[in-house]
């Protein structure tokens, strides 16, 4: 057992694909099946089942898999400090985010993280919540950022950021004099919602459960994934809809978009960095980490 077969073995798990493993490690789709069959031998065992077009694993793949990245994340550690001892820190971090943070936290920490590690590339990737906690436990990816929380023991969610929730429409025609409602009175509006499994929509939903409420209660006409689709909706009139108000900030201060306040009812979150508890996090990875915790620091205390 090598390195190599290991590589290859968790690309071709990942990407469900060894033609993407290959294109992914810059070797022939011949070299993969070869490191797979090599490392099946050596075990004498079969770790990917190959009865259909999908890739999945036998139960000894699942169990070498989680092996097999722990060695990997290993020896990264090893040549990363290493790297470190000689000064030099680089690599590709991989950050997989929920919108909120990724259109409106991850840029500034990226900044700030590239200017003490300016030889690390990044590669961001955008799902809502649900998908985030989905890949961390298939072992798709290291950690991720978050605006829920899902129950689940194998996960460890570290608290970064506070978020607010507000309701809004748009700034004229024949809502625009108004600026608060009850709960009841929720139910006689359009409102846009996004998709299910977006933290945003898991808050509102939890909220509304708190008064005997759900989204079948309420007009809605429209879900959508893209935030700023729907913000640019509500500034047509076609409906209202819940945001985190890091979003709307510039379209309420120019009064494109108005707040209306709930009476009652409030949509408040934090966004967690989340990962796996008995995997290690690659040591790139660790090192992100670290610095999202001093981050958040030294934002709750700026004279540190």
């Amino acid at each position: 057992m090598d390195f190599k077969q290991l590589e290859t073995f968790v690309a071709v798990v990942k990407l469900k694909s060894f033609s993407k493993a290959a294109e992914n490690l810059f070797i022939t789709q011949p070299t993969v099946s070869n490191h797979i069959l090599n490392l099946e031998k050596e075990l004498n065992t079969i770790l990917i089942n190959r009865t259909n077009k999908n890739i999945t694993l036998t139960t000894a793949g699942t169990l070498l898999y989680k092996y097999a990245i722990d060695i990997l994340n290993k020896r990264d550690n090893a040549v990363f400090s290493l790297n470190q001892f000689k000064g030099k820190i680089e690599g590709i971090l991989e950050i997989s985010s929920s919108t909120i943070p990724e259109q409106y936290y991850l840029p500034l920490l990226l900044k700030k993280f590239s200017a003490l590690y300016p030889d690390v590339k990044y590669d961001l990737k955008k799902y809502d919540t649900s998908q985030v906690i989905d890949k961390i436990l298939s072992g798709e990816i290291d950690f991720g950022i978050v605006g829920a929380k899902k129950d689940c023991c194998q996960l460890v969610y570290i608290e970064i950021m506070n978020d607010n929730i507000i309701f809004v429409s748009q700034n004229k025609g024949k809502f625009s004099n108004i600026d608060s409602i009850t709960i009841n009175e929720l139910s006689k509006f359009p409102i846009i919602m996004r998709e299910k499994g977006s933290g945003t929509r898991n808050v509102v939903e939890n909220s509304l459960k708190k008064h005997n409420l759900s989204t079948d209660d309420l007009n809605v006409i429209a879900t959508i994934e893209n935030t700023e689709t729907i913000k640019e909706c509500v500034k047509q009139g076609l409906g209202f809809t819940f945001i985190s108000d890091k979003a709307i900030t510039y379209d309420i201060e120019n009064k494109f978009i108005k707040n209306i306040n709930i009476d009652g009812l409030e949509f408040k979150r934090k966004f967690y960095f989340v990962y796996h508890k008995s995997r290690a996090l690659s040591p790139l990875a660790e090192t992100f980490k670290k610095f999202v915790l001093k981050f958040k620091k030294n934002q709750a205390n700026p004279t540190i």
